[in-house]
C-alpha cells in the first residue's frame, strides 16, 4: 500500500478511533495520544498483511486505551472532588444524518454516561463502547480483545446491566433543552432563586468537577433548593464581564462561560419532564485547554 494511500485509509477512519478512545478514556488529549500511537503503528505494519484496515485500526486503538486505562485508574482514584470527563465538542446534527444512530451516539457520549463507564472494568467498558456505540458484531469485538464471544457476550450482559442500573433518566429533545438550558441561564445569572427553583426537579443534583484547581464544589450538591441556593450565591459574589457561547458537548447543547476571552467552565444540564434533573459544571482548567480556539 502506498504511503498516500495508507494515509488516506487511515484519516477515513480517524472519527471512529477517536471516538472509541474518547468513550475508553474520557480526555481528549489521552484519546489522541492513543489515536497518534495507532498511526504510528498502521505506518509501520506491513499494508499488504492488513486485509481489513478498518478492524485493525479498531483492534489497536481499543487494546492501547485499554492498557492506558489500566495506568490512570491510580490518577482518577485521587482526583479532587467529583469526577467528569472531559468536554468534547460534538456536531452529530451534520456529521451524523440518521436521527436513530445519532441518539445512540449522543447516549454513548454524553457527560452522565461517561461518568458510569468509569465504574466499569477496563475490559467491560471497550465491549459497551464497542457494541453500544458502534454496533461491531460479537466476533469482531472478541477478536480485537483477544477473548471468546461467549465471553464478550458475558461482558456485554454486565457492562450493560451495570449502565442501565446507574444511567439517570434524562429527555434527549434538542429544542427543548435548548430552551430549557437559555431560561436556566437566565435565571443563574440573574441570581433569580425562585425561577431557578422553578426549574430544577425536586432532586436535581448539581456536579462540580475542578480537581482542585478551580473554585467549585468539592462534593455533589442535592435538591433543588441547595443547587438554585448556590447558583445565587455565585451570582452574588459578582464576575466581570462574562462572556456565553452555546456549542454541542458531547452530544447535546451546552454553554461555555468565558472570562477575559479565555475558558473557565462548562455547563451543561440534564432535563427530564421539562425539568433539569443534575446540572454538569466542568471548571478543571486542564479539562478547558483545547476549547480555546473554539
Amino acid at each position: 500500500m502506498a504511503t498516500d494511500t495508507a494515509t488516506e485509509v487511515f484519516e477515513e477512519h480517524r472519527p471512529v478511533l477517536m471516538g472509541v478512545a474518547y468513550r475508553m478514556l474520557g480526555r481528549v488529549a489521552d484519546a489522541e495520544d492513543v489515536v497518534q500511537e495507532t498511526w504510528l503503528r498502521w505506518s509501520a505494519a506491513e499494508h499488504g498483511e492488513v486485509r481489513v484496515p478498518r478492524a485493525y485500526l479498531v483492534r489497536t486503538t481499543t487494546r492501547l486505551a485499554i492498557d492506558r486505562l489500566r495506568r490512570i485508574k491510580s490518577r482518577r482514584e485521587a482526583y479532587v472532588g467529583p469526577w467528569l470527563p472531559e468536554p468534547l465538542v460534538t456536531d452529530l446534527a451534520r456529521t451524523v444524518p440518521d436521527a436513530a444512530e445519532r441518539a445512540v451516539l449522543a447516549d454513548t457520549v454524553s457527560l452522565a454516561v461517561m461518568v458510569v463507564l468509569e465504574s466499569l472494568s477496563p475490559l467491560e467498558r471497550a465491549v459497551f463502547v464497542l457494541r453500544e456505540a458502534f454496533g461491531f458484531p460479537f466476533t469482531e469485538i472478541a477478536t480485537t480483545l483477544d477473548r471468546s464471544e461467549q465471553a464478550v457476550r458475558q461482558l456485554a450482559t454486565r457492562a450493560r446491566r451495570h449502565v442501565d442500573e446507574r444511567r439517570p433518566r434524562y429527555d434527549v429533545d434538542p429544542v427543548e433543552r435548548r430552551d430549557l438550558t437559555e431560561r436556566f441561564l437566565a435565571a443563574a445569572v440573574d441570581g433569580d432563586l425562585d425561577g431557578l427553583v422553578a426549574l430544577l426537579a425536586p432532586d436535581a443534583r448539581l456536579v462540580g468537577d475542578s480537581g482542585g484547581k478551580a473554585k467549585a464544589p468539592v462534593r455533589v450538591i442535592e435538591s433543588a433548593d441547595k443547587v438554585a441556593r448556590f447558583l445565587d450565591g455565585v451570582a452574588r459574589q459578582g464576575i466581570a464581564d462574562p462572556r456565553f457561547r452555546f456549542l454541542e458537548v458531547n452530544g447535546g447543547v451546552a454553554v461555555l462561560v468565558l472570562f477575559g476571552g479565555k475558558p473557565d467552565s462548562v455547563l451543561q444540564i440534564d432535563v427530564s419532564e421539562g425539568r433539569v434533573q443534575c446540572v454538569h459544571i466542568v471548571r478543571n482548567p486542564d479539562k478547558l485547554l483545547h476549547l480555546a480556539d473554539v
